[in-house]
């Protein structure tokens, strides 16, 4: 075997360790979105030691390799070269071993195009590789030296650095074939729709989407079959894979939750799905960091209302931020209206009364707080819109279950748990405090603070150390280094017990101290459980 094949086979070989020893840097490219400038954000921020390990490996490597080369250059250079190949492969499986241990929070989810990501940058470690490794040994010919030829190939180990930037590269010359490729399917799932007679629900706003979708499917349930986007799926891929789902054949009903993360997302999504009807859940400070103020915000998320819908039903608070313009989308008529008075706020369920067609009805839910009554109210009067009756609602209200990671009450061994994982605004951080306030034993609150509030981060974060300071809570937990300093603040500014507070680096270590802490009769909310790009 010559010595091009060899150096060819070599290469494919480090291919295939650096690429499966940095599936996380393709995890963490996933949550950005795809986004190269995201992800890049995420290998700068200074707790993130991804980048320092691949450093540390480019070291070893190079430092290894370069000793076992010289230790054995008596048996030739060839031989030597070889030998110093095994600690260099050896040094990489040990990498990906330690590395796998370190698990991401949100699992890389293997779709279609994280394989055909994977393939491109496979591609591109393997190209880069053998030019590294061809051009390296071009210099070793031209050197001549024998002692050079033997350390020819230690810079070889600068591999593990590039690896970041390969996979950005990487992932822009795939994303143009995705983009091409997502606008191709997004245009047949509308297409698909337009030939449906199939009822259609939008659901937008900066917070409760999920919830109210979720809500507004088991209340539609109880007269017609339905069909939502699954989980958090709210672009307009996730969309058109629902349309072109199993799940989606026969249905009678369609409810799309609608996000943003630039101008002009609602817009195409409204083109997508053309909503029937549609709510409006409210906005807040959630996501300024991309869209760069809240009238921006504003201006983004009230496009639904300007989507030719039949109704759009807005959350408390809306009226005052819509303009004449919009009176008529607003269904100020709306068919049904409870009163914070009626509403029975307990620890672990909520009862409230609906005027439904100006009949009061008591209904009772396991979904905890102000914020549930308030779903449930737009939800409910959707239906009354469709023709459902009031004992219909109310039925459908009481088989409704908490959602996992959004206020979920857990209860493990006298030990209550308010699991808030997937909740990270402003207002719903607000409705957790309250919750976790109305319990009887010792309370405490884990969260490393709320995240992609742009300017207003620190303000945000401050207000909510005050709030924390202000319940008088009896354990607060701050996770990690990225906002914590902003919520001590305000905390300590607030009046807050130094000694009722500890910082931890991971929401692991908090486990820790929470299990010595915990007695039964106690409450603890997790508060945001920041993405790895966090």
């Amino acid at each position: 075997m010559n010595e091009t094949v060899l150096r060819a086979v070599a290469c494919v070989v480090t291919a295939c360790l650096a690429c499966f020893a940095t599936m996380k840097g393709i995890g963490a490219l996933q949550q950005s979105g795809y986004q190269n400038k995201s992800f890049l954000k995420w290998i700068k921020r200074k707790d993130n030691l991804f980048f320092n390990r691949l450093f540390v490996l480019s070291l070893c490597l190079a430092l290894a390799t370069t000793v076992v080369s010289l230790c054995f250059s008596y048996f030739g250079e060839r031989t030597a070269l070889s030998i110093s190949a095994i600690p260099f492969f050896f040094l990489w499986l040990v990498f990906a071993r330690a590395d796998s241990r370190i698990a991401l929070k949100v699992p890389l989810k293997r779709t279609g195009r994280v394989v055909r990501l994977f393939a491109v940058y496979f591609l591109f470690t393997a190209s880069a590789a053998y030019v590294l490794a061809a051009f390296l040994g071009f210099l070793s010919d031209l050197n001549g030296s024998f002692v050079y030829a033997l350390i020819a190939y230690a810079p070889f180990s600068v591999m593990p650095m590039l690896l970041p930037f390969l996979l950005i590269a990487a992932n822009a010359v795939e994303g143009v074939f995705e983009n091409a490729r997502n606008k191709k399917f997004v245009k047949r799932a509308g297409q698909v729709l337009d030939e449906t007679e199939i009822i259609r629900i939008g659901v937008v706003g900066s917070y409760g989407k999920t919830s109210v979708k979720n809500i507004l499917k088991t209340l539609l349930s109880q007269r017609f079959s339905v069909v939502e986007t699954p989980a958090s799926y709210n672009t307009p891929i996730g969309i058109a894979k629902t349309v072109f789902s199993p799940e989606f054949n026969e249905k009678q009903i369609l409810i799309a939750e609608m996000g943003a993360r630039k101008s002009g997302d609602i817009a195409q999504l409204c083109a997508l799905v053309k909503p029937d009807y549609a709510i409006f859940t409210g906005i807040c400070e959630q996501h300024v960091q991309g869209f760069g103020s809240l009238d921006n915000v504003w201006a983004e998320k009230s496009e639904i209302l300007r989507c030719g819908a039949k109704k759009v039903f807005c959350g408390a608070g809306l009226e005052e931020r819509l303009s004449a313009e919009f009176a008529e989308q607003m269904g100020k008529s709306i068919s049904l209206v409870y009163t914070d008075e009626n509403a029975d706020l307990g620890a672990a369920a909520t009862s409230f009364v609906l005027d439904i067609y100006g009949e009061k009805v008591k209904a009772q839910t396991q979904l905890l707080g102000n914020a549930a009554v308030e779903n449930i109210r737009l939800a409910a009067s959707i239906c009354t819109e469709l023709g459902m009756t009031a004992e219909e609602i109310v039925q459908g209200i009481e088989k409704l279950t908490p959602i996992p990671h959004r206020l979920q009450l857990i209860e493990n061994g006298g030990v209550y748990i308010l699991d808030d994982g997937y909740n990270c605004s402003p207002k719903s951080a607000e409705e957790a405090l309250a919750a976790l306030a109305r319990f009887s034993g010792r309370k405490c609150i884990v969260t490393p603070g709320i995240v992609e509030c742009g300017i207003l981060e620190e303000k945000i974060n401050g207000d909510l150390g005050a709030k924390i300071a202000a319940a008088k809570f009896d354990k607060v937990i701050l996770v990690g280094e990225t906002l914590v300093g902003a919520v001590k603040k305000g905390y300590l500014d607030g009046g807050g017990d130094a000694e009722t507070l500890s910082t931890v680096t991971t929401l692991d270590k908090a486990k820790e101290d929470l299990a010595a802490w915990l007695q039964s009769g106690d409450c603890v909310l997790f508060l945001n459980d920041l993405p790895d790009l966090y």
